[in-house]
């Protein structure tokens, strides 16, 4: 599911790289690690506990946004004899590394997961691991969960494997290559069939009522003196690499109900307020939105690169809010067990290197084929994962939601007096002078406040900023 990215390119010392390092310690958050952690990372990199299968005949490829050294998946792609597809996905295999309530254990179940800030990350584990020793980088044979998924000509799932083997990448792609690739068609077939499968899956995610967002992500680039926030729409390489990691979410789903222990990734559907919020919101940036239309089949319409667009997907972002983890043991699974965005039985399971969860789901599963029950330390640790999962989550969140007001303000800084053409997006309830805007000749969406009248939802109004701090990430506009 996708959140708000935001990278800085060149940006100076002052004053964004101050307010953000100055985030870091308000959040409490450090990319240090204990030196009994990375004592035992070193060891534990030097002899990973190694599986028998050996896969690295398979010549797996990655894929991530350039400079990536954390990288959790590795795929191949393949045409079956007799029709349909045959997927390998391979996935880092953290346990092989994390000893059970070892240092780095303890340490992780502290941290839940890896924060992005837009200079830079705070990782889950001891770099030796995330982005060394246990990292799928190419030509580096490590242990892997490898998952085997066979699809029928439609893109359908018929047969799933997943088993501990040792795996070696060939190659380290990025989205905007694979994409160039495919489009001049010279992308080798493991490649190529990327889109084929990724478009299957699409129709099939259509067809059961799911959603994906392609959230737009901010950047903020240096500009002479000031700085220049924009947005950079995904690529549909991004959207089919992402088909496979839910194909494999959802099987790995699929087995653990079928053995009635496991973790999963839920989602209610979203309250009607909330779908009347986004339509007020689509008529405020001029988005036609008729009553027949679903609000899955509407984010579906949109073009990422309109500026209009790109505001509205940013907002729909909200309806993945109340998503949690729901734990199932002696085969109680939950009703209902589905993502409302997925539309389908859904866990995270493909990125372990960054998130807490995923090494436990990864171990149900691999028992789960095997026909044998989930180890001790899995089974112990199960009830208490919904709730830490929970605190990283909004961790996460907060850490997304003071860079963007920081990022905002650092862009805007110089600017408080002047005057900006902007849309109401939102109006308060309670107090229909105050509200939110987007502005027309930026990519900020900002509070407005201190009108005399209403503000007129869906309107174009003229408003002059007020606030911009970087060190108390404010940005305020006032109509003017």
């Amino acid at each position: 599911m996708p959140r708000r990215h935001i990278h800085v390119t060149g940006a100076p010392e002052a004053p964004l790289r101050a307010a953000l390092r100055a985030l870091r310690t308000t959040l409490d958050v450090s990319d240090e690690f204990p030196a009994e952690v990375l004592a035992e990372a070193e060891q534990a990199a030097k002899a990973p506990r190694l599986p028998a299968y050996d896969a690295t005949g398979i010549p797996l490829f990655t894929i991530d946004p350039p400079g990536s050294v954390d990288l959790d998946q590795a795929m191949h792609l393949a045409r079956r004899e007799g029709g349909g597809y045959r997927v390998h996905y391979a996935i880092a295999d953290v346990a092989a590394f994390v000893a059970p309530g070892g240092a780095i254990d303890a340490e992780a179940h502290r941290r839940v997961m890896t924060l992005y800030f837009p200079d830079g990350k705070v990782p889950l584990h001891p770099p030796q691991l995330s982005e060394g020793a246990a990292s799928l980088l190419p030509d580096q044979t490590c242990p892997a969960l490898l998952w085997r998924i066979d699809l029928d000509t439609h893109g359908r799932t018929e047969a799933v494997d997943v088993r501990r083997a040792l795996v070696r990448s060939r190659a380290r792609l990025d989205y905007s290559g694979v994409q160039q690739q495919i489009d001049a068609g010279t992308a080798e077939e493991p490649v190529a069939l990327l889109r084929d499968i990724g478009l299957l899956r699409e129709k099939l995610e259509r067809e059961r009522g799911g959603i994906s967002l392609n959230v737009p992500e901010q950047e903020i680039v240096e500009h002479g003196d000031s700085y220049i926030l924009g947005f950079r729409a995904p690529l549909p390489a991004d959207g089919w690499n992402a088909q496979i990691s839910l194909l494999t979410g959802m099987a790995a789903a699929d087995l653990m109900t079928a053995t009635g222990t496991g973790i999963l990734r839920t989602l209610p559907a979203a309250p009607f307020g909330e779908v009347a919020r986004l339509r007020r919101s689509a008529k405020a940036l001029r988005i036609e939105w008729p009553h027949h239309t679903s609000y899955a089949e509407i984010v579906r319409s949109l073009d990422p690169t309109k500026a209009a667009h790109a505001a509205f997907l940013q907002e729909c972002t909200t309806l993945l809010r109340g998503a949690g983890y729901t734990v199932f043991t002696n085969g109680e699974v939950p009703v209902p067990a589905v993502h409302a965005a997925v539309a389908a039985p859904y866990t995270h399971s493909t990125a372990p290197l960054r998130r807490l969860v995923d090494r436990y789901a990864g171990e149900l599963c691999v028992a789960a084929v095997a026909g044998e029950p989930p180890p001790q330390w899995v089974r112990e640790a199960l009830p208490g994962l919904p709730a830490e999962m929970e605190l990283g989550t909004r961790r996460a969140s907060a850490v997304e939601r003071e860079c963007v007001d920081i990022v905002e303000a650092a862009l805007l800084k110089d600017r408080v007096g002047e005057l900006f053409n902007a849309r109401v997006v939102d109006v308060q309830e309670r107090d229909r002078a105050v509200g939110v805007v987007h502005l027309e000749d930026v990519a900020v969406v900002g509070r407005v406040e201190g009108g005399d009248g209403d503000l007129p939802l869906g309107e174009r109004i003229r408003v002059r900023l007020t606030q911009a701090d970087p060190g108390s990430a404010k940005v305020v506009f006032a109509p003017a």
